[in-house]
């Protein structure tokens, strides 16, 4: 634990419609282990921004919904201006232990890995159990051997929104240019490993509430598409055939 507070660590909550689950998440949160949590409202009606107010975050908002990925870009600028060695991504709606967030940057700070990412996926029955709809199962397990084989990579899981990122890696990635909507978890990866960052993982539960937010079947199908063609892209500007903005410097 000393050797993580000499680290300036930030927490960014990209947050839409999470009153009913923020304060649970904060709560959970290890004492004394971040300088600050920055969260980020995209357009919620529901009492959000006044929840995150009582519990004294740091709080920007979004007036009109741009998206998951626009609401991303905005933590990171933030937290950037902020000079932080670590940022932890979390999302603020119980679905990730926030408990496990000193195990997640441990790695980072040991100099072992310059992302972290919390992997939901340790055997078939301990998620479905946690609640994983069957056809979300079926496709993160088709489309993390996908990308594992396309990226030269053996990661568990490449669909957690439980993630760290060593500051460096944020500065340099040009996440700007990416999606404002939910293939930007993806694309922020894939323009890593192009950048030769490494990624490591840990176990953490997987948790699926009623409450916790979650992507339907039909949006579900477009990030599938979505990855399907960024791995094609990331193909092609391998082998100099079509540069690709994301993944140039």
């Amino acid at each position: 634990m000393e050797s993580i507070k000499k680290n300036k660590i930030i927490i960014v909550m990209p947050a839409y419609y999470a009153e009913k689950t923020l304060e649970k998440t904060i709560a959970d949160i290890p004492k004394g282990l971040v300088s600050e949590i920055i969260l980020v409202d995209d357009g919620s009606k529901d009492k959000t921004v006044k929840i995150a107010e009582k519990l004294e975050l740091t709080i920007f908002q979004h007036f009109h919904n741009v998206g998951y990925g626009g609401n991303q870009k905005t933590c990171y600028w933030e937290a950037l201006k902020r000079k932080p060695d670590i940022i932890v991504m979390l999302h603020p709606d119980y679905q990730y232990d926030s408990s496990f967030v000193g195990e997640l940057i441990k790695p980072i700070i040991k100099g072992s890995y310059d992302i972290m990412l919390g992997n939901r996926i340790h055997n078939r029955d301990q998620v479905l159990l946690g609640g994983m709809p069957y056809y979300k199962y079926f496709a993160n397990r088709f489309l993390t051997i996908l990308e594992n084989i396309v990226m030269g990579q053996n990661l568990p899981e490449w669909h957690s929104g439980f993630r760290a990122f060593k500051s460096d890696v944020l500065e340099k990635v040009p996440f700007s240019r990416f999606s404002n909507d939910f293939i930007f978890d993806q694309e922020i990866l894939v323009s890593a490993i192009n950048f030769n960052y490494k990624i490591g993982t840990i176990n953490v539960p997987c948790r699926y509430l009623p409450e916790a937010s979650s992507i339907n079947l039909k949006k579900s199908l477009i990030y599938g598409l979505g990855i399907l063609i960024l791995l094609f892209q990331y193909i092609i500007n391998k082998i100099n055939l079509i540069k690709n903005k994301r993944f140039l410097e």
